[in-house]
């Protein structure tokens, strides 16, 4: 009985083995198709008769008038975003104006009642609010210095914060400037070439003297003459930053490190000299690289990469940041997966600190300087990312043309 449910087992076994092997073999068979059929696929057009590839030339070229005709149609869009962008003006100086506390809103625009559970929230908000004025007020009695809240204090800080690529370029230095910022606005053009204007509006402050700086992107929305088949709509292509006018030590885009010279010679003094050094900041957004064509391939790479980033950045500020700026305040219009996404980097971060690899002192002197290069790309708002999807009538371009300081 006992070898007959061996023999049995064995059979199974052989038979299980049998169908691994069969489906594995079925697999290659499948991928060596697949390899055969992708070169065929790729030599196919060349092996087509004369006849059919002249067919195929005509095909080619109407599709070129359908992308030709994609062309047309985004730039009556871009027309039909600059009429209703002129419309939304009322609304974002309204905005700006409840935001600095030059205009009140009265009891029924302050009436938010979505649903129940909001209405109830809002119930709950206004009493707590109430509760902390009366507090406020006992505790404010004798001290005539007391000033009432005006507006929204830290309205664009706390937007920008929340939006998780602005947040990267956002510095402890560059958080008390930032709360100074009162208005981010976006022009767009209707020129040709098309392009867009961000705005940055501050109150006087102690660290520049502009009211006002400026970010330009001009836009191309034509198909590429030597790969028209690559069109995708309008694409950022240049952009131009404006000139800070810092006030005397108060340029947060610099800083000045002391460095130790000592000479050859054993006997000398050592010097101490003063360099100053890049240091990161969000305000580097106003001053974007230049494409140099005779540098070098890592650097004109790199170069790229920066630009790709900061196109991204102002797209995102024009289409998402500024239309939505109160639900980036509020945290409504945060992407919860992104936040999944930043825990589970940090958590491999975490797991790649606790193995550290032993090595000469000399190559431990080199650590921080690589780790500096990399905080520099990441937060010091240049940070390489990926080109943004098409949005609306918009897009970020992966061969930048150029960008440029004013």
């Amino acid at each position: 009985m006992s070898s007959e449910h061996d023999t049995t087992i064995e059979n199974e076994d052989s038979e299980l083995l049998d169908s691994t092997d069969c489906a594995d073999k079925s697999l290659i068979s499948e991928l060596s198709k697949h390899d055969v059929l992708s070169s065929i696929q790729i030599d196919a057009y060349e092996s087509l008769p004369a006849p059919v590839k002249r067919r195929v030339k005509a095909l080619k070229n109407l599709q070129l008038q359908v992308t030709n005709l994609e062309a047309k149609f985004y730039e009556e869009v871009h027309l039909l975003e600059c009429k209703y962008n002129k419309l939304y003006y009322p609304i974002h100086e309204k905005r700006h104006n409840i935001v600095t506390g030059l205009y009140e809103p009265t009891e029924s625009e302050c009436q938010w009642t979505l649903d129940d559970d909001t209405e109830e929230l809002s119930k709950d908000l206004d009493e707590k609010a109430k509760i902390e004025e009366v507090s406020e007020k006992k505790d404010g009695e004798g001290e005539p210095d007391s000033k009432p809240i005006v507006g929204v204090p830290l309205f664009w800080l706390t937007a920008f914060k929340n939006v998780s690529l602005i947040a990267d370029m956002i510095q402890p230095c560059d958080e008390p400037i930032l709360a100074t910022l009162i208005d981010v606005k976006s022009i767009l053009l209707e020129s040709d070439p098309m392009g867009f204007v961000l705005e940055f509006h501050f109150a006087p402050n102690e660290y520049f003297s502009n009211s006002v700086l400026t970010k330009e992107y001009e836009m191309k929305c034509s198909p590429d003459p030597t790969d028209p088949f690559s069109f995708e709509g309008p694409e950022i292509v240049k952009c131009k930053g404006c000139k800070i006018d810092w006030k005397k030590g108060k340029n947060v885009t610099i800083k000045q490190v002391k460095k130790k010279q000592k000479h050859k010679n054993r006997n000398s003094v050592t010097r101490v000299v003063v360099k100053t050094v890049q240091n990161d900041s969000f305000f580097h957004f106003f001053s974007p690289p230049d494409i140099c064509e005779e540098s070098d391939s890592e650097s004109y790479d790199e170069t790229q990469a920066l630009l790709t980033s900061d196109f991204e950045i102002g797209h995102l500020i024009r289409e998402r940041v500024v239309p939505n700026a109160v639900l980036f305040f509020t945290g409504e219009a945060i992407d919860p997966d992104e936040y999944d996404e930043e825990e589970e980097e940090e958590e491999e971060e975490d797991e790649d600190d606790d193995y550290v690899e032993e090595s000469d002192p000399e190559e431990k002197e080199e650590i921080p300087f690589k780790k500096s290069e990399e905080n520099s790309k990441r937060k010091g708002g240049r940070r390489s990312s990926g080109p943004a999807q098409n949005a609306k009538a918009g897009h970020v371009s992966g061969n930048t043309a150029e960008c440029k300081q004013q």
